[in-house]
């Protein structure tokens, strides 16, 4: 943890000051401030900072324009402040040129706390999306706290970055002491600089990461979600060689089954404290959506981070990342291996230990030892075999909360060419039979889908309209009667309702939900018949895995305790 400054009276004025240092950092050099008692631990934040220029304007609407002008001349964008209240309804007019003429203006203004909101205290009314939709962006930054710092810091960057194209708004209530007097500060708190995004159309400017990158010998690429491949493989293979870093794909990276030689069973070694220590990284590369595996993103933590992505909304929950790269996945990775100068090590040097290759040793042996431990119908050999089933022209859907889990942990092996697709963006276990179905029909390729009884059950309407429109469809289903991920929780041990308010068991026989939508059912009772119903599907048809939840939970330890056997001593 960061140590808090010395010289920051109380959490509202460290607060502020970690706000203004974050747009300062992104290039704001003019403040105009208009005074109110709100904004106090603002208006100081900007006065005390050496790199910017603050000045006062009492009427809010001449300040925003002032701040306007300033930023329509440099090309920086401004800050324009004012206190709670009515102030800032007066930036409107500014905020509207801003938003035609896409000036990047930041508009802060300060405000109540929640608990004052709704009961007559006076300057207080709602001014959330305050200027509606002609702001690029808005924040509510919420009311300082230690723990949401780096949130904060995060914020504070995005909202610099997009305002390159337009104003954006925060929001910053604050609590009593707004002046600076001496008060508490938390503990413990991390207030480092936040990420610093670069863009461009392909490809972002990636001098600066190919030098850090460069500089950093021990490191992997991470690919998580992603729904299109295209030529990211490729170019990840290209990046990982250049730099002789290791690649840790997700099954639904689209990278995973394309690119020889990555990393599946991540969550299964790094939960031997051992490899985790030895394969700990300096530095990570990250492409693609949120991850699955908790332990994975937990290890992350402290590497120097570069982000690739494609979209404005950076995917870092973890506040980690030094350099955000947004343009064009592929092209942004080859751009990169391109630009990256490998410098030698001066003779009489120790060579830098070969991350890679022990990775690679890693892998091999947590491989073996789950080709060899999962043999008995449970519920992670039921992911492996679906996936290792597909033919090259596939498409596989999997359902949140454990199948993609045990897809994503223990299904190494499938066609260079299938595609498999998620809904992991907010990882919910609704909708998934129609998106299935959606994909299916849209790609006009063989489609299967691996999800649990309660999720099918969620969506029932989507069999019967895979029913009525004729679309063939393979769904798999892990059906241990109730939301199994929830034995794996404290909450299955803590009490005696477990079972009607969290698992939820539905006591539905799948033979029903088979006859109502016209599909044809297996019922595999052993590994062998599962490979045999997967290459005999045909048309709409649900094969029905029984399995019991609590031997689930007993069946991922025991394959963790195996795969720390094999793993042994790093070398």
């Amino acid at each position: 943890m960061t140590a808090p400054s010395s010289s920051a009276p109380n959490f509202n004025a460290l607060w502020a000051r970690a706000l203004i240092d974050e747009l300062v950092r992104g290039g704001v050099r003019e403040a105009v401030v208009c005074p109110g008692s709100r904004s106090t631990p603002l208006v100081l934040a900007c006065k005390g900072d050496a790199r910017l220029t603050t000045r006062s304007i009492l009427d809010e609407r001449s300040a925003a324009f002032f701040a306007l002008g300033a930023a329509k001349a440099t090309q920086r964008p401004s800050l324009v402040i004012a206190t709670s209240g009515t102030a800032g309804a007066h930036f409107y007019p500014a905020i509207l040129e801003a938003e035609a003429s896409r000036v990047p203006l930041i508009a802060i203004t300060a405000d109540r706390p929640p608990e004052l909101h709704g009961w007559g205290s006076p300057q207080t009314l709602d001014q959330q999306h305050l200027f509606g939709g002609h702001v690029r962006f808005f924040a509510d930054l919420g009311v300082p706290e230690g723990p949401i710092l780096p949130h904060l810091r995060a914020t504070a960057a995005r909202a610099v970055d997009r305002a390159r194209s337009g104003p954006v708004h925060l929001n910053v209530p604050f609590r009593e002491p707004l002046a600076p007097v001496p008060g508490p500060l938390p503990i413990e708190f991390r207030n480092e600089p936040a990420v610093r995004h670069g863009r461009g159309t392909p490809i972002p400017d990636v001098s600066e990461a190919a030098r850090e990158l460069a500089s950093r010998p021990r490191g992997v690429i991470v690919c998580g979600p992603r729904d299109v491949g295209g030529g990211l493989p490729a170019a990840v293979g290209a990046l990982a060689q250049k730099l002789g870093y290791a690649v840790l794909a997700e099954a639904a990276s689209q990278v995973r089954y394309a690119l020889p030689g990555c990393s599946s069973h991540y969550d299964a070694i790094l939960r031997d404290e051992r490899w985790a220590r030895a394969l700990r990284p300096d530095a990570v590369v990250r492409i693609g959506g949120g991850l699955t595996s908790k332990i994975l993103q937990g290890w992350l933590k402290g590497a120097f981070t570069v982000v690739i992505g494609e979209s404005d909304n950076l995917v870092d929950p973890a506040y980690d990342a030094a350099l955000a790269l947004i343009g064009d996945s592929a092209a942004t990775c080859r751009a990169l291996a391109d630009a990256i100068q490998i410098q030698a090590a001066p003779l009489g040097t120790a060579a830098a230990p070969a991350l890679a290759a022990l990775w690679r040793e890693a892998e091999e042996r947590a491989a073996s030892a789950c080709e060899r431990a999962l043999t008995g119908l449970s519920e992670p050999l039921i992911a492996r075999e679906t996936l290792a089933a597909l033919r090259e022209d596939a498409v596989v859907f999997i359902s949140s909360s454990m199948p993609i889990r045990d897809a994503d942990a223990y299904a190494d092996r499938a066609a260079p060419g299938v595609r498999v697709l998620s809904n992991r963006g907010l990882n919910g276990i609704d909708g998934v039979v129609s998106s299935a179905l959606g994909a299916a029909a849209a790609t006009g390729r063989p489609t299967t889908l691996l999800i649990g009884d309660l999720a099918l059950l969620h969506d029932l309407h989507g069999l019967l309209a895979a029913r009525r429109l004729g679309i063939p469809l393979t769904v798999v289903c892990v059906d241990n009667d109730g939301g199994g991920i929830f034995s794996f929780l404290p909450i299955a041990q803590a009490t005696e309702d477990f079972e009607p308010l969290f698992a939820t068991p539905q006591g539905v026989d799948l033979a029903q939900v088979a006859a109502l939508c016209g599909a044809r059912l297996h019922r595999p009772k052993t590994a062998n018949e599962l490979r045999v119903a997967l290459r005999e599907a045909r048309g709409l048809s649900i094969i029905a895995v029984r399995t019991d939840r609590a031997r689930n939970v007993e069946d991922h330890r025991d394959l963790h305790q195996v795969v720390a056997t094999a793993l042994g001593d790093p070398p």
